[in-house]
């Protein structure tokens, strides 16, 4: 078999001399000679028996078998490029994938903040975040299938090996929607804590499989309905199916709105510890990188 025409070198070239227009230019971005230039593309074409490049005046313009080279070729050097700086990073202790589970609570707007921080600083490192409920974090990070959880709530499971940071608190907030039909009796104090058996409770279900799964908030009362997402649940306040708690952060501009009221009922206000966790063997340089950058941030409630 023929060795394949098409290479490294010779997208390369095509990329410089269509991105510089002219030959002279790219052989100068290349640090090599222009006669080497001409020699790789003409190589290139004799093999290919094809046309790459035609003259147009004074500019080299690519033929529609050389745009359809370079395209495709394109896409090639771009995968090379990340393919070899994975390898630098794998070498050098840096791990080419970072899987994170975030807390359905937690504040999302200021951890992607500073995911986008350290995603600028290590462009080639891949991302994979998942939302987990309650002890589903936990879980998730016991059977490996996350290295880092941010926002896991307490207490931290002991002896299970695990390096866990502090990075803030919950600020859960009792809601009714201004939809609901029994909006009415959440008025009076006394009214309200006489009427909650009758209100129906939006809960978000524990992401835990084979673990004991949590409850936290308003989880009694005759009726339930359960929901995957944070986002689904706000959505089920908002529409007057129930009550329940969510994240002042998240539900603030609906209150504001009068879409939504906070429940006069303190004592059901959670605010509790939340941090960042992982397992001490995982020793990976991005793991480490950007956990110093989680628990640097001061977390808004």
């Amino acid at each position: 078999m023929s060795p394949n025409p098409i290479n490294i070198e010779s997208l390369q070239i095509l990329d410089a001399i269509e991105r510089r227009g002219s030959f002279a230019k790219a052989a100068e971005e290349l640090n090599k000679a222009t006669s080497a230039l001409s020699y790789g593309v003409q190589k290139l074409e004799e093999q290919l028996g094809i046309t790459v490049f035609e003259r147009k005046g004074r500019r080299s313009v690519l033929t529609p078998a050389g745009r359809l080279i370079l395209d495709e070729g394109r896409l090639i050097l771009s995968a090379t490029t990340a393919l070899a700086q994975k390898a630098k990073e794998l070498a050098t202790g840096w791990e080419p994938k970072l899987r994170i589970a975030v807390e359905s609570v937690f504040h999302y707007p200021q951890f992607f903040s500073v995911l986008n921080d350290f995603i600028n600083a290590h462009p080639s490192l891949e991302v994979d975040i998942c939302e987990t409920v309650l002890s589903g974090g936990w879980e998730a990070l016991d059977h490996d299938k996350v290295d880092l959880i941010v926002g896991a709530p307490g207490p931290v499971p002991l002896q299970k090996g695990y390096r866990a940071m502090p990075i803030g608190q919950d600020n859960l907030i009792p809601v009714i929607s201004a939809k609901h039909p029994l909006l009415h009796l959440t008025r009076n104090a006394q009214t309200l804590k006489d009427a909650l058996p009758q209100l129906r409770r939006i809960v978000t279900h524990d992401t835990a499989i084979s673990e004991v799964s949590r409850s936290a908030g308003l989880t009694s009362g005759k009726q339930v309905l359960y929901v995957q997402t944070m986002e689904q649940k706000v959505e089920a306040i908002l529409a007057g199916l129930g009550i329940g708690h969510v994240p002042k952060y998240r539900i603030e501009a609906f209150l504001k709105s009068g879409q939504a009221f906070e429940l006069p009922l303190h004592t059901y206000t959670i605010k509790s510890d939340v941090f960042i966790a992982w397992k001490i063997s995982n020793k990976g340089k991005a793991l480490h990188a950007l956990s110093q950058m989680l628990t640097a941030k001061k977390w808004a409630n």
